[in-house]
């Protein structure tokens, strides 16, 4: 079938005005419809639009709030934990990246770790936050409550699907890497399931071993047009490139979730109660400034033209040039801009069918 194509200042408006009717206040709402779109805008859309259902969802049971801010919990200037207690992960994260920035730019460096939030969303946006204001960046994400990938040479569930997210500010050239330590994130196996792109055939695994790109494998029965569980499927996503994603993922676990205390993928709930059904993102991030290292000049010189270099490398396909982390994102969030938002028709129902449960009328 056909994508829809919708206008993004319209897909935003009607997103805001989903989450202000489920109860949050209006810039926050604001806030979470721009980082949704956003990720549609940049061709994510894994952890775009099509999330809002299933958020709306957690909100009314209480998995996620509207209205709460990270607690600082540790601070030593240059280093802080936060708990952002259960609230919208856009929110909470985008508050986290704001300290981390104004951190880094008094101290030269900052390590800022983040434990309970919601789902954060795309996290290269976090990254793209401190590219702005001049910063190198590196997040690492883990999901605890949420085991759905599994290790390499296994067939059983252990990881998240463990996102990390570098930012290198190269003036001309921003570039932004952004990838789940999973072959495929969640998100897509929920687009595919919708419509959308299929999965590679490989991207999940079944109790018995056998590859699978079949979006049930990870959901088990669902109607064309509803919410997904995918803990009801009887299979696994996989990591990446076998051993070397797997070893990403556990360590993605160790340092988001461990190490900040928010806890890692594992068969209980995200909180303190084990609530089953709740997740909960973990982000521990780093935020470098080389203009107090005293690099700021040479690492512009040198990455510029290192990238430019890279880029230049003769293409298999001379149609497709060598293209760099964060330039497929800037050229889709152009024609997207441009041409509308792409969503597939059971998305856009879904989207619908929330809206008017919460009586939030589409505009024309």
């Amino acid at each position: 079938m056909d994508a829809v194509l919708v206008p993004a200042p319209k897909l935003e408006a009607l997103v805001r005005d989903i989450f202000i009717a489920a109860g949050g206040a209006p810039e926050e709402a604001a806030g979470i419809a721009q980082h949704l779109v956003g990720a549609n805008l940049a061709g994510h859309d894994s952890h775009g639009v099509a999330r809002v259902p299933r958020y709306v969802d957690w909100l009314k049971q209480g998995f996620v709030h509207f209205g709460r801010r990270p607690r600082i919990v540790m601070d030593g200037g240059a280093f802080a934990l936060l708990d952002a207690e259960f609230g919208f992960g856009q929110n909470v994260a985008a508050e986290a990246t704001r300290l981390g920035i104004e951190r880094a730019q008094a101290h030269g460096a900052a390590v800022i770790a983040l434990r309970h939030a919601g789902h954060v969303g795309r996290i290269g946006h976090y990254a793209e936050m401190a590219l702005e204001a001049g910063l190198i960046s590196l997040h690492i994400v883990n999901v605890a409550g949420s085991t759905l990938v599994a290790p390499f040479g296994g067939a059983e569930r252990r990881f998240s699907t463990a996102p990390i997210a570098i930012g290198a500010p190269i003036e001309g050239r921003p570039l932004v890497l952004d990838f789940a330590t999973s072959l495929v994130a969640e998100g897509k196996v929920l687009v595919a399931s919708n419509g959308g792109k299929p999965l590679p055939p490989d991207a999940l695994v079944g109790p018995d071993g056998a590859l699978s790109g079949d979006p049930h494998m990870l959901y088990g029965d669902y109607p064309p047009v509803g919410l997904r569980n995918p803990g009801n499927g009887p299979g696994a996503i996989r990591a990446f490139g076998d051993h070397k994603g797997s070893g990403l993922a556990l360590m993605c676990e160790l340092l988001a979730g461990a190490f900040t205390g928010g806890g890692c993928a594992g068969p209980g709930g995200a909180g303190p109660g084990g609530e089953r059904g709740r997740i909960a993102n973990g982000m521990l991030s780093l935020y470098l400034s080389p203009a107090h290292f005293g690099t700021a000049e040479e690492f512009q010189r040198s990455a510029r033209e290192y990238a430019d270099w890279v880029a230049s490398a003769r293409p298999i396909d001379p149609a497709r040039p060598v293209l760099l982390p964060g330039e497929p994102e800037a050229r889709t969030r152009a024609e997207r801009l441009a041409q509308g938002v792409p969503l597939q028709p059971d998305t856009w129902a879904g989207l619908l069918r929330t809206a008017q449960a919460l009586g939030v009328m589409e505009e024309a």
